[in-house]
């Protein structure tokens, strides 16, 4: 073993050791399920700004961005960005304390899809059952895309088997998250995206440097057609632009409508502690976002430019492209060991962004199922010590399941969380949006709005989408609008909610239009 491959070890153990040793604090402040999922919505502002967004980033800003940006240039990752930035504060701005003060009059809802229920007084729990097994649908192959970064990570970097190393890594997410519950997954956020950023930030550096500085890497860029234009799509391969048009870049910005129906980051507003400091939370998440996305491509591009100069491999597709991070930070690791750690702090970095996500994607799983579907669907009579056994169970099941999606090592994790997305946001992000700004929504325009939503989805990506031409569009936007449609029509043709419901949405935004008036 050489010297830098033993300092990247030691750094990335050290990392993993902090990250269970979280766990292991937090075991001890589970008294019971409401604490595992939901931590007592004690969350400060910063932890929930910033867990909220490590949990969303994912491995999709160290390897699905840098990739996407590496082989086509500019236009379909940039795009992509300023639509998740837009979708970011917006979320933060009309969501978020909305949700925190209806979640918690609403029967004080722990889940989604408990939220659901109680907002439309579901007592069949139809609305229940539907988002929870759409939780499970979407989470599961998300989660698996998760174990796979992980996989490819140490497959690259200490030349072992893919296998092993990515089931090494599942262990590890699965034991601080089994452990400590939703309290230590968003603290563990907050210390991941720390390292994510300065993951970011050396990468950038260095790969400037190595690639002859910033006229080099703007030089070899500029070298193919369309690669730094928002309105063309570059090839490196083909070396030929292609038309990014006005359809497609609505289409790409659509990933930010995909924010109003994300469980893991809608379940950090309804955790946190004081809903009158989510405007400071809102700020941070904004700022971090923007920033962050903006860095992950031009690491794209300044990886490209090093596989020009021959420092790095030269890749061909945005799925091995995934690799560029990987790659450079293993050239960083060559240069000495002050130069080795950094490398292994940039490769625990990618462990963050990974980890972030797949710990709070597998509370979220395990939530609907041994929460929702076992004691609210089934009812299950369990004592708080049994749920608490039974959700902690729930997670190591689950994280089996997205050992086996992952078992293929060429998946791309791009595609994976692109899929996943939207299937979010058709499914949740309209009745979300509906739920807390629209009186007369029903249960069965609520019902109507996720099945519609849910299977448009893959009716859009397997059927209408390869057609190609004009219906070539991300199937979260059609999947968005059809629900939105559903949810208005069959509310309007099927009787009025009850006062029971109408009253409790008339007090909480009653206590929320003042705050809102002051703050404009």
């Amino acid at each position: 073993m050489t010297t830098s491959t033993v300092c990247i070890s030691i750094a990335i153990i050290a990392y993993m050791a902090l990250i269970i040793g979280i766990g292991i604090y937090f075991s001890k402040k589970n008294k019971n399920s409401d604490d595992f999922y939901l931590g007592g919505r004690k969350l400060g502002p910063i932890v929930t700004a910033m867990s909220a967004e490590a949990s969303d980033m994912s491995s999709w800003l160290l390897m699905g961005l840098p990739g996407l940006a590496y082989v086509t240039g500019l236009a379909d990752a940039g795009w992509t960005a300023i639509g998740l930035a837009i979708g970011t504060y917006i979320n933060w701005l009309i969501v978020a304390k909305r949700l925190r003060r209806y979640s918690h009059r609403a029967g004080n809802a722990i889940t989604l899809p408990q939220f659901f229920k109680n907002r439309f007084g579901d007592n069949k729990n139809g609305i229940l059952g539907i988002a929870a097994l759409a939780i499970l649908i979407f989470f599961v192959p998300y989660t698996g895309s998760g174990f796979a970064a992980c996989g490819k990570l140490f497959s690259t970097l200490f030349g072992v088997d893919y296998l092993p190393a990515m089931i090494v890594s599942a262990v590890i997410i699965v034991a601080y998250t089994m452990l400590g519950g939703f309290l230590a997954a968003s603290v563990t956020d907050l210390i991941q995206s720390i390292v994510m950023t300065i993951a970011l930030i050396i990468v950038v550096v260095f790969g400037i440097n190595v690639a002859g500085g910033l006229d080099a890497v703007i030089e070899n860029a500029s070298a193919i057609p369309g690669y730094l234009s928002m309105t063309e799509l570059g090839d490196i391969t083909t070396k030929e632009a292609s038309p990014y048009g006005f359809i497609t870049i609505i289409s790409t910005m659509a990933w930010g409508l995909g924010y109003f129906g994300m469980p893991h980051v809608l379940l950090r507003f309804m955790g946190t502690k004081d809903e009158n400091k989510i405007k400071v939370s809102r700020r941070i998440a904004s700022v971090w976002v923007v920033i962050s996305m903006a860095i992950a491509i031009f690491i794209g591009i300044i990886g490209y430019a090093m596989s020009v100069k021959g420092e790095i491999p030269l890749f061909e597709t945005s799925a091995d492209a995934e690799k560029t991070v990987i790659s450079i930070a293993t050239l960083l690791s060559e240069k000495g060991i002050i130069f080795a750690l950094l490398a292994g702090i940039i490769l625990a970095g990618i462990l963050a962004c990974t980890m972030s996500t797949s710990d709070s994607q597998l509370l979220a799983a395990s939530s609907s199922v041994s929460q929702n579907l076992m004691i609210d669907v089934f009812n299950v009579k369990m004592n708080d010590k049994q749920k608490l056994g039974v959700a902690r169970l729930t997670v190591v099941i689950i994280a089996i399941i997205g050992v086996i999606i992952a078992w293929n090592p060429e998946s791309s994790v791009f595609k994976i969380v692109s899929f996943a997305w939207a299937g979010f946001g058709a499914t949740f992000g309209p009745i979300m949006l509906f739920s807390l700004f629209w009186r007369r929504t029903n249960k069965w325009g609520a019902l109507a709005g996720m099945l519609s939503g849910l299977i448009t989805i893959f009716v859009w990506k397997f059927l209408v989408r390869p057609i190609g031409g004009a219906l070539d569009l991300y199937e979260l936007l059609p999947a968005f609008i059809v629900s939105c449609i559903f949810i208005v029509v069959i509310s309007l043709v099927t009787p009025a909610p009850s006062k029971e419901v109408t009253d409790i949405f008339d007090e909480v935004t009653a206590k929320q239009q003042p705050k809102e008036q002051a703050q404009q």
